[in-house]
């Protein structure tokens, strides 16, 4: 597309109200000018662009046609809601998105009226809209429901407990399926635009309560509504939806606002129950550089409007991601019953890299981390060692089958935590913040964490020859420390830590991420004569025992840092210390750990810093804890 100068309608448009009174060709010539804003505004902030720019004529419709915010408007994953923030009255900060103090990068209920329900992990919505629905129909109101869904979304188990419900239910709301990627019906055509609008209409409607009035006396009523079913799902695609209990409409061109505003209209109108509205859209609409991309700019760095290269970062050590899809390749090569498993996450979790080499050996099972984790423990019951690649924040939807499926059973799945800790701009609901407290937790699971990625290496190895019960080992996003990687890696002593510094009367003990960060924290209190100990944990789970009551026993103070929750690390600690006694000679701990609140997004170091767990603040805690030193140098030094 040309990016238009000058954005004179959307300039006039404060609210969705603004929209009310537009032609459609006014609305034709908004949807431009909203593509050109939400491009740009992406190009200096990076995000998730390609979902937004497929839903532009979509949100535009549905903000015409509904009156939201009393109408409930509810966005699934929200990577798509950056046009609809624009036309709520977000515009004037839409170029602080996903930035220190600015707007979110998915919907959020604090942030406007106009988000009705929080979103950023996928399959939530219908669920919510059915909620919505109800307190609706028990308060009497009689406001519209609509919840957009992605295809893929579509995946997660969740999304069919809910139509399941909603189905048998019977209130009113409308689902609209964005489906943006794969054809799960016939191509979109003039033929099934005129056929949507046909069966979405008042006379349509009208004509077939009539004949299922007529056709209920004369005991033709199951013939005639399997009749018709399958006549609009052979043309249209919708008989799954309407043994689900849905009315199904559609396909239809999720772009051509000609089609989309007056089928809309009329799911308006639908007074039924549950409707399904099948969009087809094109993820990156309308900007060449994104629709001529394999991933359709899903996620961008800032990049030029006019070329669409992306800021390259600066080269320097590979990342996490990369490092540990690389160990497990050479493992795989050694040993064929290693195998891979992501849920949607191939190029993220780096086992795209691991298909490469082993197509038959990796499995994607889309948005559905409970078939992930229990898939993953059959594997191991019968034999084989699998990998299975989650992020932190996500392996909390498969919580269930991690207790029940593995842990209870004792099967040896290994789980490959990406994201642990901090995320930076996806903000908390991408944090990894609560792995170490809800994994440790189960007996018999050995939980590990990798201070840099020489570690991660010696970790995979670890974490295959560990044959008798679950593991996991956690690992930040981002780039590693510049180590060399360890040619041969080696399995580590399980439950054994390791001493990176020797001093006499503070001792930090890390584990994770945090290493380096408590070894500045360590020069820093050397600086004014405080002698340090740091130590790296390593295992959250079982724990070095035997270090902890050294580091007790020869220090007068303790510290325990970590990037997790409070009820984490350093409560695992805790417990041991209170019931092996080595807390009643007066030892002085202090547990370093995420605040108990979700922190917004912002610079990860940034968060760190107002976390508490970046050097000065662990030196600070040593000091305070201690009761003798020197903050001023210490912010000297900081500084420094």
């Amino acid at each position: 597309m040309s990016l238009p100068a000058k954005t004179r309608l959307l300039d006039a448009i404060n609210s969705p109200a603004d929209l009310k009174s537009r032609s459609r060709e006014e609305l034709k010539q908004l949807a431009d000018e909203l593509r050109s804003e939400v491009i740009d505004a992406v190009s200096v902030t990076g995000g998730h662009l390609g979902a937004g720019l497929g839903v532009v004529e979509l949100t535009l419709a549905i903000h015409s046609v509904f009156d939201t915010p009393d109408d409930k408007l509810i966005f699934d994953v929200g990577h798509q809601c950056y046009p609809h923030k624009i036309l709520t009255g977000r515009r004037d900060r839409i170029r602080s998105l996903r930035q220190g103090g600015g707007l979110s990068g998915f919907t959020k209920r604090d942030e406007s009226e106009y988000d009705p329900f929080g979103a950023a992990h996928a399959s939530t919505s219908i669920s919510a809209g059915l909620g919505f629905a109800k307190a609706r129909d028990l308060m009497e109101k009689d406001n519209k429901v609509v919840c957009v869904i992605g295809d893929g979304a579509m995946s997660a188990g969740m999304a069919y407990e809910a139509m399941n419900n909603a189905g048998s239910d019977l209130s009113n709301m409308l689902v609209i399926l964005n489906d943006n990627d794969m054809s799960i019906a016939p191509p979109v055509g003039a033929m099934s635009h005129y056929l949507s609008k046909l069966v979405s209409s008042r006379s349509y409607r009208g004509l077939r309560k009539f004949a299922k009035s007529i056709a209920k006396p004369i005991g033709l009523e199951a013939q005639a509504r399997k009749a018709e079913e399958y006549l609009r799902g052979f043309a249209m695609g919708g008989t799954m939806f309407e043994e689900l209990g849905f009315y199904y409409v559609g396909p239809i061109d999720g772009h051509d606002l000609d089609v989309l505003v007056p089928v809309l209209e009329n799911c308006k109108a639908m007074q039924t129950g549950p409707v399904l509205l099948h969009v087809v859209t094109q993820k990156g609409k309308g900007y060449e550089p994104a629709e001529n991309s394999a991933d359709k700019y899903h996620g961008v760095a800032k990049f030029d409007v006019v070329t669409g290269e992306q800021q390259k970062s600066k080269s320097g050590p590979p990342a996490y991601t990369k490092v540990f899809a690389k160990a497990l390749i050479e493992e795989a090569r050694k040993d064929d019953r290693i195998v891979g498993i992501t849920a949607a996450m191939p190029g993220g979790t780096g086992m795209d890299l691991f298909e490469q080499e082993f197509p038959e050996r990796m499995f994607d099972v889309g948005i559905a981390e409970q078939h992930a984790v229990t898939f993953a423990a059959g594997l191991a019951a019968d034999g084989m060692r699998p990998f299975a690649a989650i992020y932190s924040t996500f392996l909390q939807r498969g919580y269930d089958q991690v207790v029940h499926d593995v842990a209870i059973q004792r099967l040896p799945v290994r789980f490959a935590i990406d994201r642990a800790g901090l995320v930076g701009a996806d903000g908390p609901t991408h944090a990894g913040s609560f792995d170490i407290g809800y994994l440790g937790a189960l007996p018999g699971f050995v939980c590990m964490a990798a201070a840099d990625e020489a570690e991660l290496v010696h970790m995979v190895r670890t974490a295959v020859e560990i044959d008798d019960r679950p593991s996991a080992f956690r690992y930040p996003r981002g780039a590693g420390i510049g180590l060399d990687l360890p040619a041969t890696p080696t399995a580590l002593e399980i439950g054994k830590g390791r001493v990176m510094r020797e001093g006499s009367t503070i001792a930090i003990l890390s584990l994770g991420a945090r290493l380096q960060e408590s070894m500045k924290a360590a020069e820093m209190l050397a600086a004014q004569g405080l002698s340090c100990t740091v130590a790296d944990a390593r295992f959250a789970k079982p724990l070095d025992e035997d270090l902890i009551n050294r580091l007790a026993r020869e220090h007068e103070v303790l510290l325990t840092v970590e990037e997790g929750a409070r009820g984490g690390f350093g409560a695992f600690v805790l417990h041991h210390l209170a019931d092996s006694g080595a807390l009643d000679g007066g030892l002085k701990v202090r547990t370093l750990h995420l605040p108990d609140i979700f922190q917004d997004q912002d610079k990860p170091e940034l968060m760190y810093a107002a976390a508490g767990l970046d050097a000065r603040s662990i030196a600070a805690r040593a000091i305070e804890a201690l009761g003798r030193g020197d903050m001023q140098e210490i912010d000297r030094l900081a500084r420094a």
